[in-house]
């Protein structure tokens, strides 16, 4: 439905009262101009909740989660900032699965 080239993790959380133009400082911040057909996801303290940015060439697209039972697993902070993630690995994060041990041929390394 929405191109999606690039996918970035934030590795600080984010309120997650924030709306998009919160989230839109954020990225500029960070990155100095929010690129279009990218994807900037952010996770609250808790990671229980996420947000999803995405510029698709037009306007913002701002995308919410939230898990009932478990977390969503966090980058660390770490780990580079910010943190550039696969297709495969934006998936695993947004059913909670460990998505930082998909390597690049898309399987789970360790259990």
């Amino acid at each position: 439905m929405i191109r999606i080239d690039r996918i970035w993790l934030a590795t600080e959380p984010l309120d997650m009262r924030a709306g998009p133009d919160t989230c839109l400082a954020r990225v500029i911040k960070v990155f100095g101009v929010a690129q279009p057909h990218q994807a900037y996801v952010f996770l609250n303290k808790r990671a229980n909740r996420m947000k999803v940015l995405v510029h698709d060439g037009f306007g913002l697209w701002l995308a919410a989660r939230r898990l009932h039972r478990g977390r969503f697993i966090p980058a660390r902070t770490w780990q580079q900032h910010p943190l550039e993630l696969s297709t495969e690995q934006l998936q695993a994060l947004v059913v909670g699965l460990p998505w930082h041990q998909i390597d690049s041929n898309q399987g789970i390394a360790v259990l």
